[in-house]
């Protein structure tokens, strides 16, 4: 009875045996895609490196701002501009798995007191979101999508760079591992002028405004209406304007990328070429200790010479560097008007062996870079090592724009925004245009990801017109358009408006230094397409003839007239597209049918 007792047991304890060693194996064999759901044939639009998939998660739910993932895979947006209900967040669930979403809601019952609204994290089991003046939390309940409970202030922006302006208002968050929120207070203006971006005008010294901006607070992240005057604690001073934040877990330190001045060659045209305005200065990549002092508003980084800078309104001849044992220096500096908006550390396990703790980051694109075209538009990937780059910055994720050469912002399908890991390891982008969401996967094997995927990325870097280096004289895009605008205006408008572009002083009005040619662009086109006729004043002068309608020229035709009358007789406006002119008229022939 005893041995086969035994013999039952070891057979049995055989038997489980086997079963572990066949599910390890199976395990083993299995690649890391395997309960991942498909990527969609065109991978959404994007271009990513060799064996990654992307599925599209939801098309459209407003424009997005950031995001997170909760441990179930519920995903929550931050939308930039409430719905008319008053409603800025949405939710959304994938129910079974395929990759899209099965149910999105709208939801929010908050106070915005602006429209800039882009923080999304969570944090010990609530929601925290941000407005433009405000960061709030509301409890997240297990098996509940939308949360049911009150919405908390934490923080109110009581506006101090109101009598400035509200420039780089936006309110990115993160947190620390000892309950502390982490808070940007972005520069009222460009770089502390008496007279905000006006040419010339000098900096002020000291700064004023680094008393409650250009810095970054520090608040309690578990109590209820603060505000920066009574309970912020300023932990880092002279950062211009941070989007891109986060908490780096494997240094339990903070890291942000900084967005850096603006329009050097039209505030300092002798000394800045347009090719300088347009790639420098650097968008800083910082690791943010507390007591770091970013420079701004006295110095910039010049990514091309590995120097700060002091900047021209300061003194500054291009020449003279910052001591850096006064200010901290960037871990990396990139490219002038990437506009980074969102910083990951990856955290996953699903990527390759590389992209462990490494920095995601996602650039939303330029807006200033004429006559050169706007760059940024992807995602981008910095290794890291020991808490510092261990290696030159890279291409991820590409295509967002939908476009090779994007003139004008408006031109891009999409501008990648936030940035947030699932937790099966997918990478989840949100873009600001529509409101699309990729869910980003690999599906290869670690071991096979090496040099040749990274080569195409390299070779994606150099090429690629919105993250090369532009050349100065082929990629600049207006020589061919103002020498075809010149022969335009020429041949249709100089009668009328004189080859100097100053009228005739009576009868028809000058295009010289007036907001009806440098202002709103979609008023422009339209005086074009439709013509005009009635009294305008113009310059303080009162005109009142007939403007003919355009609209027979094609948008190219348009877009470069235009474009030639804007950059031309002491006009520096920036460029018009042949896709806005034709968005413009799209809308038009749309209203009239209606």
């Amino acid at each position: 009875m005893t041995g086969k007792s035994l013999s039952f047991a070891g057979k049995l304890r055989l038997s489980v045996l086997v079963s572990l060693f066949l599910g390890i194996s199976l395990i083993l064999s299995c690649s890391p895609g395997d309960n991942l759901p498909n990527g969609d044939p065109d991978n959404g639009g994007l271009f990513l490196p060799d064996g990654f998939e992307a599925v599209v998660v939801v098309d459209s739910v407003g424009r997005s701002r950031h995001l997170a993932v909760n441990d179930n895979g519920d995903i929550y947006v931050k939308l930039r501009v409430p719905n008319q209900a008053g409603q800025g967040l949405v939710a959304i669930r994938d129910t079974d798995n395929d990759g899209k979403a099965d149910i999105v809601e709208v939801f929010g019952d908050y106070e915005d007191t602006g429209n800039y609204g882009t923080g999304m994290r969570i944090y010990n089991g609530y929601l925290y979101f941000s407005t433009a003046g405000e960061v709030y939390r509301t409890k997240l309940e297990p098996d509940k999508l939308v949360p049911e409970g009150e919405v908390e202030l934490i923080v109110r922006d009581d506006y101090r760079n109101a009598e400035h302006g509200y420039e780089h208002i936006a309110k990115p968050i993160a947190f620390d591992n000892e309950g502390h929120l982490y808070v940007p207070f972005g520069s009222p203006g460009d770089v502390c002028q008496e007279f905000n971006r006006r040419p010339g005008s000098m900096g002020m010294y000291p700064c004023p405004q680094l008393e409650w901006h250009g810095g970054i607070w520090r608040f309690d992240a578990n109590k209820l209406n603060q505000t920066q005057q009574e309970h912020g604690y300023r932990y880092a001073t002279g950062i211009r304007s941070v989007v891109a934040m986060s908490w780096n877990q494997e240094e339990d330190a903070l890291y942000v990328v900084q967005h850096g001045r603006d329009n050097m060659n039209r505030t300092w045209p002798d000394m800045y070429s347009p090719w300088e305005s347009a790639v420098l200065p650097s968008e800083e990549f910082f690791r943010v200790d507390e007591g770091t002092d970013g420079g701004w508003p006295y110095y910039y980084y010049d990514q091309l010479q590995g120097k700060k800078l002091r900047n021209p309104e300061y003194g500054g001849d291009k020449k003279i560097e910052a001591n850096p044992e006064e200010i901290t220096y960037p871990l990396m500096g990139f490219p002038g008007h990437f506009a980074p908006n969102d910083l990951l550390f990856y955290s996953g396990n699903q990527f390759p062996d590389r992209y462990k703790n490494g920095a995601f980051i996602a650039y939303h694109g330029s807006t200033i870079r004429g006559p050169y075209p706007q760059a940024g538009y992807f995602v981008g990937f910095v290794p890291f090592e020991n808490g510092r780059p261990s290696g030159p910055w890279e291409v991820f994720a590409d295509g967002f724009a939908q476009l090779d050469t994007i003139v004008n912002t408006g031109d891009a399908a999409a501008r990648p925004m936030g940035l947030s890991v699932g937790p099966d390891g997918s990478l989840y982008i949100t873009e600001s245009v529509q409101g699309k969401i990729w869910r980003v996967m690999y599906k290869g094997k670690k071991e096979d990801f090496g040099q040749a995927a990274l080569d195409k990325l390299e070779e994606r870097k150099n090429t690629r017109t919105n993250i090369k280096y532009p050349d100065p004289e082929k990629d600049n895009l207006e020589v061919g358009m103002l020498e075809t605008g010149a022969k335009i205006y020429n041949q249709y408008c100089s009668t009328c408006h004189q080859r100097d572009g100053k009228g005739d002083g009576t009868r028809f009005p000058p295009l010289v230094e007036t907001e009806w040619v440098t202002g709103n662009k979609r008023r422009l086109i339209e005086i074009l397409l439709n013509g005009m006729e009635g009294p305008i004043t113009v310059n303080g002068v009162e005109y009142n003839q007939i403007m003919p309608a355009h609209n027979f020229l094609s948008n190219d035709d348009l877009a470069s007239v235009l474009t030639y009358i804007r950059r031309s007789f002491g006009n520096n406006a920036n460029s018009v597209s042949a896709g806005e002119v034709q968005r413009v008229r799209d809308q038009l022939a749309a209203g009239k049918a209606n």
